[in-house]
């Protein structure tokens, strides 16, 4: 909010009073049916008391990202509909960039549809851009070894797959300022470290009923570990569910954010301990995070997480959870002293933490984020050492 002062004139007297004009801010995300939505959804709330902002960008799915519906964050977004690919997607630029109409452009990620709209909108009206990277997009391009990357850099069709994202990458540094949520991708593109950050206050564990979150979920006398989140392979969800069948019998885990007719979800279901909930509104989050006795994190060591730090951690701490995590990226970092870590695939390790934190659970204290506030997130970086 910029705050000045303009007068004002009558016929009989003029007097000064104070003017107010209001910074609008376009924070641009490359899909917003896609769960790349919750980090744009969060640098909204971060920016929501200094200006006006929207989040806008296309869809390209059949509706906005579930978790998003229904939130303080406004959304507005171009359906692509059969326009997905090109040659049909190129017609959509124009468009797009007219979505881009604040006077501050904020770019969620290094991709076509968010970067490089944000680029071309800052051609036609010169403005200030930022960029926001959470994840080395080019990992998740990299999984599949040297022949399964080849393959993608061949599919030029898709305007966020790996040709467009690689050149989206290598014009970093044409945004005014970079902020990154990684260690890693500080290293990698420079910028200021913001990581994912909760409203202590707001998610503070005693203004929720645990009773009352574990009876909406069916649960009475079992240990509850949880997952959250979009359950993809390199979160570790097939470690987690063999780990949890190796644990005690009266152990449940609830996976929260599963596609119960995903190929894997219907696997995971099959599994007499193992309960699917699908996705859930963000603000709902700490209704059921507070009935988990124990919060499982089980990220993979691949391209995918090098630079990745899970929102799901700071959720945690914020409502006091105690965690099982695996030493990945930043991870080690942000648990010292709050969690229990373990070697990225190594199920039995898993297991046997997961025993350990739930018999154990009244004599390991669960850390509560308190260094990286909401309220205190966005005035520099986060101190390093």
């Amino acid at each position: 909010m910029v705050v000045g002062w303009s007068w004002t004139a009558t016929p009989e007297r003029r007097w000064r009073r104070p003017w107010r004009l209001t910074i609008r801010i376009s924070i641009l995300a490359f899909d917003l049916s896609d769960n790349a939505t919750g980090r744009a959804d969060l640098l909204a709330r971060l920016l929501a008391p200094m200006a006006a902002v929207e989040v806008v960008g296309p869809r390209f799915g059949e509706t906005l990202w579930r978790p998003a519906l229904g939130g303080p964050v406004a959304h507005r977004a171009f359906p692509v509909n059969g326009a997905r690919r090109y040659p049909r997607f190129a017609r959509r630029w124009s468009e797009l960039a007219a979505l881009a109409d604040g006077d501050v452009l904020y770019a969620s990620k290094p991709r076509a549809t968010s970067y490089g709209v944000a680029l071309l909108a800052r051609r036609r009206r010169p403005r200030p851009l930022l960029l926001d990277i959470d994840d080395w997009e080019v990992g998740f391009f990299r999984r599949s070894g040297r022949w399964g990357t080849l393959g993608r850099a061949l599919n030029v069709g898709n305007p966020n797959g790996l040709p467009w994202t690689w050149l989206m990458e290598r014009r970093v540094r044409r945004a005014d300022a970079v902020t990154v949520a990684s260690r890693f991708l500080e290293r990698r593109f420079g910028g200021t470290l913001i990581p994912h950050v909760r409203d202590t206050d707001a998610w503070d564990p005693a203004r929720y009923d645990r009773a009352a979150a574990r009876a909406a979920l069916g649960i009475g006398a079992e240990r509850v570990v949880m997952f959250l989140g979009t359950p993809r392979g390199h979160k570790g969800v097939d470690d987690l569910v063999e780990a949890v069948g190796a644990t005690a019998p009266d152990v449940r885990l609830i996976l929260v954010g599963a596609d119960a007719a995903s190929d894997a979800g219907r696997r995971w279901a099959a599994h007499p301990r193992v309960r699917l909930v699908g996705e859930i509104p963000f603000d709902d989050v700490p209704r059921y995070l507070v009935a988990a006795d124990a919060v499982a994190i089980p990220q993979r060591a691949t391209t995918d997480t090098l630079g990745q730090v899970p929102a799901k951690l700071f959720d945690a701490m914020a409502l006091a959870r105690p965690i099982v995590s695996t030493a990945v990226s930043m991870i080690p970092e942000i648990l010292d002293g709050c969690g229990v870590l373990v070697p990225p695939g190594d199920v039995v390790a898993l297991g046997a933490s997961l025993r350990r934190l739930l018999d154990e659970r009244e004599e390991i204290a669960p850390g509560r984020l308190e260094a990286v506030a909401l309220n205190a997130a966005l005035p520099g970086p986060v101190p390093k050492g």
